[in-house]
Order: structure tokens, then C-alpha cells, then sequence
């Protein structure tokens, strides 16, 4: 009877361990002392030429073609327009997140201090497959593209043209440069900012030279792909919604920008305008691109692989395929290094809290980036795109980034209603739970501005910053905040309910929307319930109000979102929508992908965590703690 209690508080411990919540970010933790800490060297310019070399990528050169004729016709600028307007509700509270918590980890880092570890954990975990296959992806993307310059790609050159080894198609140009790009991203922050600005001025300028060179032509020739019998919505309004979902995945790329906050210099001001300049850059050009090549020819003339060098083939200007080639080739690089950067940068994030070996947070003196965790993600993605055929994993990709997108969302929600106010007693480094009371009611030698500041570090040590369990008292203090009034005591629980039933209401309502096997009666009636139970949780939240405790969680004065509740409920709404449309293929693949995660998260992750022996106390509480 002993052993099974034992067993079962220690499965308790593990499903409590799922919650533990860090503080706000690593930068006021005296973790990364000296040379381990990254360098902070980017400015606004910076921060665009990532975020719109990594959303610009070549599938704008295919994509415009496949959705034009398939589902918007004439109104794909609309579509894209659409499309950017959701992708901006998810900035928008990337860009809250960023500001309050300014340190490499992106969606994580804000899932980790917010939800909880195990939520931080599947979308760091989720996010990591996401960046590997997008930059196989975009890698094997290359030389399909660089056959034009050599009259075909039988005529490419051994090392470029890709060859079929036992059945195994490999590309030797993909995997060439992955390692190209690693070797850039490993020669610094700022070094391979400049080398993607560049790469990704040289997209804009083939852009640009599509828009001008078009929109002569069009003007010329009378806007012949506007002039239709069937009108401008060909497919209804449906068919513009539908495209807007497909195109919605081409503003993915800002979240790169965030992954990327502990080396802004100006991360409050800097992170703001970077995402929404290079947001807004992407939608601009999305739209006036579309419209150009929808209005240069009639939709259906559009060619489903070139449609930008068919439009201008139509009117004999073969030439301007070379431009666009070039272009697609410039987005495609330009997006190889955008997709591993931030992947390297969760790594550490992960490692520095213990999920994962210390191997990927190890920071290079000279460089200041982390040279072993870029050059293992670097190697994992030249070994995909050499070998492995990405087309079927392609859909897998998009997973990462809309669980991403839902945490942050949700973190918005949870740091506005129920801020996490609680904070980690801290032990000197040579203090073992012994000395420091036990129970945790004592620490001697603590300073008393650790009262005012719970994340000064009071050691060298990175165990010594959290308060060690008594072995014989093995439970942690209460996590749940017991606020001074009474009027507060009740807030918070009935907060945590109405984000509970939020989160149902989107379940069912989506699940319902995307059931196409249930009769038109019975989805309207789920949707209908769903709906009503997504309406009471909102109505409740602002029914009860903001915590007066948000104002003044993490780093404030930066940016903040509008519209709360209103709009991270809407961008929950949307993204679980996409994700549950993905398709069970994708899904059954990722599943695979997140069961080996849970397996290390288990055995390694679970047991290494720097929260491992955390307690947890209210912060009204921490004067009784340090009292000596």
C-alpha cells in the first residue's frame, strides 16, 4: 500500500510538473554571466530584413497561380488581404509578448511563463520539426529554380542536378547550402542579418520589376483579366475565404523577428516596429503583385507552376523569367536562413531551462550566437534535404506554427486575467535546502533586494537560483496566488474558468465547423453551441475585467495589445480552425513527431528541468520568507 501511494504521489508530481511556470525572462537571471550572453546588435532594419526575407519566400511565385485559378479568380488581392488582416491578430499579440518578455525562445518562452511547461514544451518541440522540414523544404526548392539559367534541369551540373542513389532521391545543391547558410549563421547575429537583408533587397527589387513591368503591360494592353463574363468573384465568396486560407500561410515569418528579442538593442520600441513593417511590406506587395498578374491575363491562363513568367510570356517578354527566377531563388535563401535562425535560438531557449542538454545553450565567446546548437539544427536540415523526398511532410510545417500561434494568443489572455504573480524563493549557489530553513521559510544571507526584485540571482550557479524541496516535505508550496482583498481571491478562480470554457467553445465550435461527415443540421446546431459557449467565456471576461497585476507584469512601457478579449480570442478561433483543417495525414505524422517528444520530455526533459524543485509562493508572501 506504501509502494502504490509512493507511485502515486509521484505521478501527481509529474502532472504537477506539467504546470510549473519561470519567471519572466532570462535576461534578469544571472544565467548567461560573461560571455554567454547573446549580443544585442539589432536595430529596426534588421529586424525587417528578417521578417520579410523569412515571409517573403519563392511559394508567392507559384501560389498566386494555384489559388487564382482554383478558388478567388480576379480576387486574390482580396484574398491576401484577408489572409493578412488574421495573420496580423496573431502579431499583435506576438508583438505584447515580445515587448513584456524580451528573451530568445519566441512561442515558448511565452507558453513556459505563462500556460505552463508542458505547453511549452510541445510547442518548442512542435516548432523545432516546423523550422527542420521548412528549411529542407525551401532548400530542395533551389535547383528546379536554377535549371532555367542552364536551358533545363538535364542540363544542370552534376553537383546542382539531383540523382536517384538506390532509390533515394538525393540533392547535393540542397544540402550545400544548408551548410552555406549555418556557416553564415554561425559567423554572428549581425553578419548574417546583413548577408539575408541583402539576399531578400535583391527579391524586392525582382518584385518590384514584376509590379512595373506588369502593370505597363496591363495598363497597355486594358486590364484584359478583369474584363470576364463571369465577373470578379468567380467562385463566390467562399472561394475568396477558402483562398484566404491557403494564403494565409504565406505571412508566416514574423515569429522569426521574436525568436530573435534578447538581441534587439531596443527591444521595447525595435520589436514592434519591426513586426508590424515587415507585415505590412509583405501584405503591400502580396496584394499589388496579385492584382497585377490576375489583371495581366484571365485567371484561367495562369499557369499553375510559372504563373508570372506565363503572364509575361503571353505578351512575348520570355526574358522576364530570368528576373523571376532570379527572384524566387534570392526568397528562397533568404527563407533557408530565416528558418534556421529562430530554430537554433528555441534550442537554447530549452536547454537553458533545462529540457534539453546544456550542448545547445552554450554561447561562442567571439561570436556571441550559438555556433554547436546552429551547427546541429544546420546538420539535421542538410541531411533532410539531401535524402529525404519533403513533399509529403511539407503540410507538417504549418502544424508548428499554428499551435504557436494559439499559445500566444492564449498567453495574452492568461497575462492580462490571471497574471502569473507568483515567484521562486532563491538560494545563494553553496546553499543547499538545509541552510536555507528547510521549509523554505528561511534564507539566511538573502539579500533584501530580492524582496523588491524576485529575478536578481543571488549566485553563479544556475540550480542556485530555485529553492530546493525538504526531501521530507515533498510537496511545493501552493502556485496559486492568493491576492490581498477578498474581491481578488474570487477574481482569479472565476478568470480561470472562463478561459476554460473559451478554450471549449473553440473546440467545439471548429470541430463542428470542419466536420464534413455530420449532416447540415447537426454541424449547425454543434456550431451553434459552440459559438454560445466561445460568447459567454468572452462576455464573462469583460464582465469581470482586466487584473490590475497585468499593468505591471514582465518589462512594461512597451507595446499593448488592443481589443482584449475581443481580439486573442478571435486569433484562438482562427488558428485552431486552420489546424483542425490540416488534414489527418498531416496529423497523423505529427502525432509521431509529438509521441518521441513526449518520450523525451519523460525520461529527460521532466527530470532535468531547472523547475524540478521550485517552490512557488505568492509575491505578497515573500516578505515572510525573507524575514530573517
Amino acid at each position: 500500500m506504501g509502494v502504490m501511494n509512493e507511485y502515486g504521489g509521484q505521478c501527481l508530481m509529474g502532472f504537477r510538473g506539467l504546470r510549473r511556470r519561470k519567471q519572466v525572462d532570462s535576461e534578469n537571471l544571472n544565467i548567461n554571466h560573461g560571455h554567454q550572453q547573446l549580443a544585442k546588435r539589432l536595430n529596426v532594419l534588421d529586424l525587417v530584413g528578417i521578417g520579410v526575407g523569412t515571409t517573403i519566400g519563392a511559394g508567392v511565385y507559384i501560389l498566386i497561380g494555384t489559388v487564382a485559378r482554383e478558388q478567388t479568380g480576379p480576387a486574390l488581392p482580396i484574398a491576401f488581404l484577408i489572409a493578412g488582416i488574421a495573420a496580423a491578430l496573431s502579431a499583435i499579440c506576438y508583438t505584447e509578448l515580445s515587448c513584456r518578455c524580451p528573451s530568445a525562445g519566441s512561442a515558448y518562452h511565452y507558453s513556459y511563463i505563462c500556460i505552463g511547461e508542458g505547453v511549452a514544451w510541445i510547442i518548442g518541440w512542435g516548432l523545432t520539426l516546423e523550422y527542420a522540414i521548412g528549411a529542407s523544404v525551401v532548400a530542395r526548392g533551389v535547383s528546379p529554380n536554377l535549371a532555367l539559367y542552364f536551358g533545363g534541369e538535364g542540363n544542370l551540373p552534376v553537383f546542382l542536378a539531383r540523382h536517384t542513389v538506390f532509390g533515394i532521391v538525393v540533392d547535393p545543391c540542397a544540402a550545400a547550402l544548408v551548410i552555406i547558410a549555418t556557416i553564415l549563421l554561425c559567423t554572428g547575429i549581425k553578419e548574417s542579418t546583413l548577408a539575408q537583408t541583402i539576399v531578400t533587397s535583391i527579391n524586392v527589387c525582382a518584385l518590384l520589376f514584376v509590379i512595373v513591368a506588369g502593370g505597363y503591360l496591363a495598363f497597355k494592353n486594358g486590364w484584359v483579366g478583369y474584363e470576364l463574363s463571369n465577373g470578379y468573384l468567380p467562385f463566390g465568396i467562399n472561394g475568396v475565404l477558402g483562398g484566404s486560407a491557403t494564403v494565409f500561410f504565406s505571412y508566416i515569418g514574423f515569429d522569426s523577428v521574436t525568436a530573435t528579442a534578447e538581441e534587439v538593442k531596443n527591444p521595447k520600441k525595435d520589436l514592434p516596429l519591426g513586426i508590424g513593417i515587415s507585415l505590412s511590406l509583405s501584405c503591400i506587395l502580396y496584394m499589388i503583385l496579385s492584382f497585377i498578374i490576375v489583371g495581366l491575363v484571365p485567371y484561367y491562363d495562369l499557369d499553375k507552376d510559372t504563373p508570372i513568367s506565363s503572364a509575361f510570356s503571353v505578351y512575348g517578354v520570355e526574358w522576364a523569367a530570368f528576373i523571376v527566377s532570379t527572384g524566387a531563388v534570392m526568397a528562397l535563401l533568404a527563407s533557408l536562413m530565416g528558418s534556421l535562425l529562430p530554430q537554433s535560438r528555441i534550442l537554447m531557449a530549452m536547454a537553458r531551462d533545462g529540457l534539453l542538454p546544456s550542448f545547445f545553450s552554450v554561447i561562442d565567446k567571439r561570436t556571441q550566437v550559438p555556433v554547436k546548437g546552429t551547427i546541429a539544427v544546420g546538420f539535421l536540415a542538410a541531411v533532410i534535404a539531401f535524402c529525404m523526398d519533403v513533399d509529403e511532410l511539407a503540410g507538417m510545417v504549418s502544424v508548428g506554427t499554428l499551435l504557436a500561434f494559439t499559445s500566444v494568443a492564449l498567453s495574452v489572455l492568461v497575462i492580462r486575467y490571471i497574471p502569473p504573480i507568483e515567484v521562486h524563493p532563491l538560494a545563494s549557489a553553496g546553499e543547499s535546502s538545509s541552510s536555507s530553513g528547510g521549509h523554505g521559510q528561511n534564507m539566511q544571507g538573502a539579500d533584501e533586494a530580492v524582496v523588491k526584485d524576485p529575478f536578481i540571482s543571488l549566485g553563479d550557479d544556475c540550480r542556485g537560483l530555485i529553492l530546493k524541496r525538504d526531501p521530507c516535505h515533498g510537496a511545493s508550496v501552493d502556485q496559486e496566488t492568493n491576492l490581498d482583498n477578498q474581491k481578488g481571491q474570487r477574481r482569479r478562480p472565476l478568470a480561470a474558468w472562463l478561459l476554460t470554457i473559451i478554450c471549449i467553445g473553440v473546440i467545439v465550435f471548429t470541430s463542428s465547423a470542419s466536420a464534413a461527415f455530420l449532416p447540415s443540421s447537426s454541424r449547425i446546431i454543434l456550431c451553434g453551441i459552440g459559438g454560445a459557449i466561445f460568447l459567454a467565456g468572452t462576455a464573462g471576461l469583460v464582465f469581470i475585467g482586466q487584473d490590475d497585476a497585468a499593468g505591471v507584469f514582465g518589462h512594461t512601457g512597451g507595446f499593448i495589445c488592443p481589443f482584449v478579449p475581443y481580439l486573442p480570442a478571435a486569433c484562438m478561433l482562427l488558428n485552431t480552425y486552420l489546424l483542425i483543417n490540416l488534414g489527418i495525414g498531416t496529423w497523423i505524422r505529427v502525432s509521431v513527431w509529438l509521441l518521441l517528444g513526449a518520450l523525451l520530455y519523460l525520461f529527460y526533459g521532466r527530470t532535468h528541468s531547472l523547475l524540478l524543485e521550485a517552490s512557488y509562493v505568492p509575491i505578497t508572501h515573500t516578505e515572510d520568507i525573507y524575514s530573517p
